[in-house]
């Protein structure tokens, strides 16, 4: 009886394949909680063997602005994947719901419709603190981890052009 065992099965690994590049689109509103998770997604791809010289930081007014670069970006295929950056904090008007939806919407989409790996470090957060925690203190630093999946993503990527898929 044939198991599960017996199916090709693909995985990305956590090495920047040669020749990777990266594109990371952050917002400069919340600058101060957005350039940490910069500076994470950079620490990430270049520990896991990327090359410093085939990351391009491109930087927004806004979150609400990161799907159209994004898409920009995607659309003219120079990079093997994109690391989405932000922070929207939750305030007293429906003004959150508007950008994080959007942000999220906008860059799933490019996602989709490009084949081009973006990986969401958007932090939506209820408060400054939560949002603190996940730039790189007690909540670990979501721009690395974002940058992590993009590796795996492009990793994953090479491998399924490696078989044909």
């Amino acid at each position: 009886m044939p198991t599960l065992d017996d199916a090709r099965t693909f995985v990305g690994n956590l090495v920047v394949p040669s020749g990777a590049r990266f594109a990371i689109v952050a917002s400069r509103f919340n600058d101060f909680i957005v350039d940490p998770l910069i500076r994470g997604a950079f620490d990430a791809i270049v520990r896991h063997g990327g090359d410093a010289k085939n990351v391009t930081v491109v930087r927004v007014p806004g979150a609400w602005e990161i799907p159209a670069i994004v898409h920009r970006l995607a659309a003219k295929r120079g990079f093997d994947a994109i690391i989405a950056l932000s922070a929207v904090i939750r305030g007293s008007t429906p003004h959150f719901d508007y950008v994080a939806g959007a942000a999220s919407n906008g860059v799933g989409s490019v996602a989709a419709s490009t084949g081009v790996p973006v990986a969401f470090g958007v932090l939506t957060t209820d408060s400054i603190e939560q949002a603190i925690e996940r730039a790189g203190t007690k909540a670990g630093n979501k721009g690395w981890d974002a940058a992590v999946s993009a590796i795996e993503m492009v990793s994953l990527g090479r491998a399924l052009d490696e078989a044909g898929l």
